[in-house]
């Protein structure tokens, strides 16, 4: 619901198609200046609290972006807010992501990574849809950021009455740089994992057209508020579908296979929507996007959770999160200024076409991509499982025990 209101709100009062790339500036800097410092604060802390603390933060985002939505203060204040926002997302992010295989076998990880994705999703579908509503139904967006400040409150708060079934012992390594970079080191020593976070990076970077949907609304399909809320929610209906179809399917055989297909056609989707007039067509091609999407964030998030050490979770996820939000939020800067100079036409087909290129690039330079198969934890993540925690009143299990 917040990223239509932003959209929706800046783009209203500015008309600039930069503006919309600003926002995406905003969001991303602080990912990239503060999320591998924030990936080994979250291996030393208790991960629940260090997500609360990152939620707290969006919370006062959101009470500025109400304030100023209201008062209709000047959009340079709301990028200053965008900022807050995105130095939640940097702690967030590695937080959440590492705090996640405890709360699962790790035998139910790969199902357990579709399934929480699946729910995102549910939610990016119903999110935009309601935003386009509420911004038409109240006139404005401000009321958009008052529900999320509630529902950051209720989220700090389910975040920490969560009890992980496997207890982590906290990483005591000083904060050094060499620490710090721990990390980007594992990533760059691991080519498989190297390869499929680098062709999300690229392709998404090129690829991404959703920050240009206000104006693909405005400008080019000529629908309300209402009809950009459905195009937000497009890739997350797509993305929804594929979940329910993976999580129900036997695992992926040849997943590398499966991830160069899965952006090669994300490409594909992205010019047709591109050279787009039509509502339905460009609906087709948007849940046709976030389908195959869907199949490249399973693979990866599996991939990244299976073979990362306990220890290195929360610095491997923040190098995760970097490539991650380099390929949304400078994607969708980059989009906003080349459709400035050239037409958001020009911007998403080139994007398309780049996305197109990347996954050659990728599939002949990364031979371990293309021989990558059923994703299964490396013998030496395997033996790295953390020790289960025994229910209360039973004697622990020693087969469940770290092996020596």
């Amino acid at each position: 619901m917040v990223a239509v209101a932003i959209g929706w709100e800046i783009y209203e009062r500015t008309h600039q198609k930069m503006a919309l790339g600003n926002v995406g500036l905003a969001l991303v800097l602080p990912v990239l200046l503060f999320s591998l410092a924030a990936g080994h604060f979250a291996d030393r802390h208790d991960r629940r609290f260090v997500c609360a603390w990152a939620l707290g933060l969006r919370l006062f985002s959101s009470l500025g972006l109400a304030a100023l939505s209201f008062q209709e203060g000047p959009v340079a204040w709301m990028y200053a807010c965008l900022v807050v926002q995105g130095t939640s997302r940097a702690f967030m992010g590695p937080a959440r992501s590492s705090l996640f295989p405890q709360l699962l076998p790790m035998d139910a990880i790969a199902n357990g990574v579709t399934w929480n994705s699946g729910g995102f999703h549910i939610a990016t579908v119903i999110g935009p849809a309601v935003g386009g509503v509420a911004i038409a139904a109240f006139g404005g967006a401000g009321w958009i950021y008052v529900i999320d400040v509630a529902t950051s409150i209720f989220n700090m708060l389910v975040i920490l009455s969560l009890k992980p079934i496997r207890a982590v012992q906290s990483s005591k390594e000083p904060a050094t740089w060499a620490s710090v970079m721990g990390g980007l080191q594992f990533v760059f020593r691991t080519k498989v994992i190297l390869a499929a976070v680098t062709l999300d990076l690229f392709a998404v970077l090129l690829g991404g057209a959703t920050a240009l949907l206000p104006v693909y609304a405005s400008d080019i399909l000529h629908v309300d508020a209402t009809g950009l809320g459905w195009l937000r929610a497009a890739p997350a209906l797509g993305a929804v579908s594929m979940a329910g179809l993976i999580a129900y399917r036997q695992p992926m055989q040849r997943a590398g296979v499966a991830l160069l297909w899965s952006v090669a056609i994300f490409g594909v989707a992205t010019i047709v929507f591109g050279y787009s007039e039509d509502f339905t067509l460009s609906m087709g091609m948007l849940i046709l996007l976030g389908a195959v999407d869907q199949v490249s964030v399973q693979i990866r998030h599996t991939l990244i959770t299976l073979r990362t050490p306990d220890e290195m979770r929360g610095r491997v996820a923040a190098v995760n999160s970097v490539f991650i939000s380099s390929s949304n939020q400078l994607g969708e800067a980059e989009s906003g200024y080349v459709a400035e100079f050239f037409g958001p036409v020009a911007s998403v087909v080139s994007g398309g076409i780049g996305t197109l290129i990347v996954v050659l690039a990728a599939a002949i330079g990364w031979p371990e991509l293309r021989r990558l198969g059923k994703l299964e934890p490396e013998p030496s993540a395997a033996s790295d499982e953390i020790t289960t925690r025994p229910a209360e009143g039973k004697p622990p299990d020693e087969s469940a025990s770290k092996p020596a």
